[in-house]
């Protein structure tokens, strides 16, 4: 039997890794060990501040890219959605008002890793919160449904303007 094993080359097995689902599990483990140690609310927070620090990044890649100061509310319109594709989700918009866009999602960009990491939609809130309110000024979004709390999809209401009965986190230009 060790010889046979022996014969067998590591370059040819089948093992399922790659550098997709290696990210994707590492953030399941930190997120879920982080949610089981210090609880929901605060691995919430601690996931906020890296989803503000990529929310920054990405507003500068589009509007770097789009050659704009500010992207146009169709052109936010169209990079919240783009972005989420890019990164393998399925966003699209349910609604639109003038001073919210709702969206849905039916594939999350962690997989099925996300189920029961609630903490991970601070991702999609501070991602989308920041470049709502570096481009309008401010931001409120609310995780309406989300596949991490065992919905089917998502529903995101981005508000564009205060509005005290809606329930969110709120963003500010940093201007």
């Amino acid at each position: 039997m060790t010889k046979l094993t022996e014969a067998i080359s590591v370059k040819t097995i089948d093992v399922p890794l790659n550098n997709n689902d290696f990210v994707k599990s590492l953030l399941n483990h930190l997120s879920g060990s982080l949610q089981d140690i210090i609880g929901l609310e605060e691995a919430e927070g601690f996931i906020s501040i890296v989803g503000s620090k990529l929310g920054e990044q990405i507003d500068f890649q589009y509007r770097e890219a789009l050659n704009v100061e500010k992207l146009s509310r169709t052109q936010l319109t169209e990079v919240l959605v783009d972005l989420k594709a890019r990164i393998d989700g399925d966003f699209y918009v349910l609604e639109e008002f003038p001073d919210k866009i709702v969206f849905g999602n039916k594939h999350c960009p962690f997989g099925s890793d996300v189920f029961d990491r609630p903490a991970l939609c601070m991702m999609t809130s501070n991602v989308f919160g920041v470049i709502t309110a570096e481009n309008t000024g401010y931001a409120k979004v609310s995780i309406d449904e989300s596949i991490a709390r065992n919905h089917d999809h998502c529903k995101i209401t981005v508000y564009l303007s205060p509005d005290d009965t809606a329930d969110g986190r709120e963003y500010y230009c940093s201007d």
